[in-house]
Parts: C-alpha cells; structure tokens; sequence
C-alpha cells in the first residue's frame, strides 16, 4: 500500500460582492466514468511530453526544496491501493474559514482493468457547514461492469435567490437544511466505448427553513410550495460514451452522458416527478500540434412531469461535481429547466508542465416553475491558474477567478478541472 500526503494551504481571498468555493472536490487519480471495456488501460504516468520534455508535479518542487532525491520508477497504479491525501484551510465570503480533509484511494482489480476508486472528503466551515461527500468507481476485473456510488451528507446554510435565470442578486433569502444522497448505478459494456445501465437514487432534504428574502422581495420558496421534509426517491436509466484519452483532465476526445430518473411515491418519494440530465464534453488540441487543449462542455439539466421540492431542482453548480456557473455563487439560479454552455481553453505557461493557465466562458438560463419558459441568459468569464499537484495523474490545483453580472465575482479554487 502506497500513501501520498500532499498539503495545500488554500487562502481563498473574499470579494467585495460574492466569493465562493465550490463543494471540495478530492484529489482524483483514476477515471470515474468508464472508457472502452477493449481499450487500453488510460496511462497513469506522464513522464515526459510528447517533445521530450520531463514534467515537474509540486512533489518534485518539495523535494528540490528539502533536497530529497527525485521519485525513483514508474508510478503507475496496480493492484495494491495508492492512497492520496490533502488536508487544506478555505476561506470565503459564503462559508468564512474552512478546514478540509480530502483523500482518494485507486487500486487495479486485475492486470488489465480500469482503475477503481473511493474518493472522499470532509469539511466544516465557520459559517457550520459540514459536508462529507463519498464517490466511487468500481470496476470489474475484464472491465465489464462499472459501479458507481455517490453518497453525501451536509448541513448546509445557503441562500436562495428565487427562481429562474431572471432574478436578482438583491433577492438573497437565507436558508438552512441538511442533505443526504445515496446513488448506486451498474453500467455495463455494450460496445466499444458505450456502457449502458441503471441504478437507484435518493436525496432527501429535512430541516429545512428560510427567513424570507433580506430585502422583502417576493418570496418564490414559500410560493413554490414549502416543506420541512422531503425525499426524492426512484430508478435511473443510464449511458454512457468516454472515448477521452484521460478522465482527470482530457486533451481529446469525447464524453457523453444521459440520465432519465424517476421518482415514484411507492418508493418512498414525497412527490412523483422525472427528470432527464445530459452531460457532453469534448476536448481537441489547438494548436493541433501543440499541449494546448480547447475543451467544451454542456450540461442540460430538465424536469419532464411533476414537481420537485424545491431544493432538488436544476440549480447553478448542483451538478455532481459542483462546477457548473464559475462567476456565481452556489445555488444562484434555480428552475425546472436549466441549460447550460461552457468553454474553456487550456495552455502551459511552463514547459514543464508545472504551472498552465486557462480562460473560459460560460452561460445559463432556467426557467422558474414547473411549466414556464427559459428566461435570461446569465454569462459569465474569467481567467485560471493551474499548478500540477500531480504529474501522475495530471492532476492540478485549479485556481480560478469568474466575473459574472449584477456585480458577482468571486474565487473558486478546487483540486481538478471543472470538466
């Protein structure tokens, strides 16, 4: 058994308007979503890039630093668990201080399979938010069947600003609640790179409360429909295309998810509802003959029939990853329908590989209830630092700083891309 500790002392610096971090990501080395079950395995060692050029992580810095000799070998991933490990101090506007703990384990079940992972974390803010989120990718020995696990509990005071992508950022309305999520899925090899399967799910909310909006405004929470408790309990129905060349951070290639979820009162669900989530990326080199990647990214998010509570529908970085709308705090925008567009260009700034940078763009629009129709659009753009936290796994500590309108701004630093 290996064990990396790797520590980041992660100073997010408020805004005069907004700042946030998004929910803490763990340190990702293998792939989460599976790629051809025939294909073969993802390199997990960047040693040198395609001009011959050795690539430097921020372990090869510490031991320059400390005088330690360089790592010795290939570092690949095998059948003992590598183990990696980030403790960190947050600080935000939202949240105040934060102290993370963030951790993965990867290990191969065979000679020839995917690499399978636990990845975790646990923080706890000034503000008394405390998240534990859990994800895992297991992987069978012939590369046959992906299972894939989410699990989550917070106590989370956030604010809410109404629904649809039409509202303002005056309208804040604190609110508190505690969230737990429980996901299975079972994907199986269909052919190629498509896997196809179906799990079951459940979020619940309880705890819920609100003060009403700060300034008086419309209160679009208690109009929706309020309640202390709910559960959105159903199946899935999922599949999956992966033909990237890495899971962590892709230079080609294609990802494309869709998931049809249901919610049934007979399982328990305190509404009947369904839903349909696309996910599709793609990723090239630009410059074609060059390490610079040009990535984009869409997520679309929709409420087909019934009416979810209020905190499970579509909302601005609710996504699994909580990556969606880097310019806006958490939760910003919220409806049943969301549609979602972002880009993102990818450069090194050394040709080591140790530091890159990136400047991307995005854009959104929800509609409000159950019903209406798609109401503005909210862009927004920034600039990004990146310093490699893992050369391994190509894994970088992502610092960005996103401009969004009605004044939000702010820093998000997370351990890995967006998408």
């Amino acid at each position: 058994m290996k064990v990396r500790l790797y520590f980041l002392l992660l100073l997010m610096c408020g805004t005069p308007v907004l700042a946030m971090a998004q929910d803490t990501k763990s340190i990702p080395i293998p792939s989460i979503i599976p790629a051809g079950k025939n294909s073969t395995p993802q390199k997990d060692t960047i040693i040198k890039n395609d001009k011959g050029i050795t690539q430097k992580d921020f372990g090869d810095v510490l031991r320059r630093l400390f005088h330690r000799p360089p790592a010795a070998g290939i570092d690949s991933v095998t059948s003992k668990p590598e183990i990696s490990v980030v403790p960190a101090i947050g600080y935000t506007l939202v949240s105040r201080f934060a102290i993370v703990l963030s951790g993965n384990i990867a290990w191969r079940r065979g000679p020839q399979s995917r690499i399978s992972t636990i990845i975790a974390s646990a923080d706890y803010t000034q503000n008394k938010q405390f998240t534990i989120p859990i994800q895992t990718s297991i992987w069978s020995k012939d590369n046959n069947w992906n299972f894939l696990g989410d699990y989550r509990f917070y106590t989370y005071p956030q604010p809410t600003y109404g629904l649809g992508s039409n509202t303002n950022i005056r309208d804040e309305n604190p609110m508190d609640f505690n969230f737990a999520r429980f996901y299975e899925t079972a994907l199986h090899h269909i052919t190629g790179n498509l896997y196809a399967g179906a799990g079951y799910i459940v979020d619940t909310h309880w705890n819920i409360s609100d003060e009403g909006p700060l300034n008086g405004a419309r209160n679009d929470y208690r109009n929706y429909g309020t309640r202390s408790h709910t559960i959105s309990s159903g199946n899935t129905l999922n599949a999956v295309y992966d033909s990237r060349d890495f899971s962590i951070n892709p230079s080609t290639g294609w990802l494309a998810s869709v998931m049809y979820r249901r919610a049934d009162r007979f399982l328990g669900s305190t509404t009947h509802w369904s839903s349909l989530l696309i996910d599709a990326r793609r990723y090239f080199h630009f410059p074609e003959s060059s390490n610079n990647v040009l990535a984009f990214w869409t997520y679309d998010w929709l409420v087909l029939t019934g009416r979810p509570g209020y905190l499970d529908l579509p909302s601005t970085s609710w996504d699994q990853n909580s990556a969606t709308g880097r310019g806006y705090i958490q939760g910003r925008f919220r409806g049943a329908q969301m549609l979602y567009l972002e880009s993102e260009y990818r450069f090194q700034l050394t040709r080591n590989g140790l530091l890159g940078g990136v400047i991307f763009v995005n854009a959104q629009t929800l509609s409000a209830a159950p019903g209406t129709r798609l109401q503005s659009i909210q862009p927004a753009i920034g600039p990004g630092l990146r310093i490699k936290l893992n050369k391994t796994s190509r894994t970088n500590v992502a610092i960005d700083y996103g401009f969004g309108r009605q004044g939000s701004k702010g820093l998000f630093i997370d351990v890995g891309e967006a998408f």
